[in-house]
């Protein structure tokens, strides 16, 4: 059990952190001054001039929904739900272990990667984290776009299915609403969506998928020799 969890789960969560790491060096060092990067200043600072009250009010309400307290708890009441309602921890799990996972690599890429936030008014707290990636899209693209495969799987009716993946603005919601405010360059926001979705990838594959077998061996039993007619 040990090693295919290690196989299955740390190794290429393990991969996915060098990889976040090594593009966070490549935005920040390596290509700082190449395009496309060299045109997000612009952007952001277009953002920012573009504000208005209303703007400012949307976007607050969906950099609450990315935010940590919310994603916590919008995630522990869901897996609740599904392990009341399926009776089973396989979807509770993937999603919990998929918003874990994207956090942990999310943790330790800012501690390598030292970016400045844009330089522009920031409508909301900085946290001293680093701009790269952006925490609250990879928490919401690891939620809610799981919570959408969940529901396409258990869904019956096609429409109700397909309506699921509705959920999947959610993340761009949040994405949209942190440049906006000017919490992160496009970049960040980029990285984060590949942060979130191989992180559900990896847990798909670990424990939602059906082929996954999560019974442990049992252990052949020792034949009981009748001492009668071993004699």
């Amino acid at each position: 059990m040990i090693a295919q969890t290690t196989k299955r789960i740390l190794l290429p969560v393990a991969a996915l952190l060098l990889l976040m790491i090594g593009l966070g060096l490549l935005v920040t060092k390596v290509m700082s001054h190449a395009w496309p990067f060299t045109v997000e200043d612009g952007l952001n600072r277009s953002l920012a001039g573009d504000r208005t009250g209303t703007g400012n009010t949307i976007t607050a309400f969906w950099s609450f929904v990315g935010s940590t307290p919310a994603i916590i708890a919008v995630t522990a009441l869901v897996a609740i739900i599904l392990r009341l309602t399926l009776h089973r921890w396989r979807e509770p799990l993937f999603l919990c272990a998929a918003v874990s996972a994207q956090a942990i690599v999310f943790f330790f890429t800012t501690l390598v990667i030292d970016r400045q936030r844009p330089a522009v008014r920031h409508l909301d707290d900085s946290p001293p984290t680093s701009s790269f990636p952006s925490g609250h899209t990879s928490a919401a693209v690891a939620l809610y776009c799981g919570l959408a495969v969940v529901l396409f799987l258990l869904l019956r009716r096609t429409w109700a299915r397909w309506l699921a993946w509705a959920l999947v603005l959610v993340p761009v919601a949040v994405a949209v609403s942190r440049l906006y405010r000017g919490m992160h360059h496009p970049s960040d926001v980029t990285a984060s969506f590949l942060n979130g979705i191989t992180c559900l990838v990896i847990m798909g594959r670990s424990i939602l998928a059906r082929t996954v077998n999560w019974a442990v061996p049992s252990r052949p039993r020792a034949l009981k020799v009748d001492r009668r007619q071993a004699i």
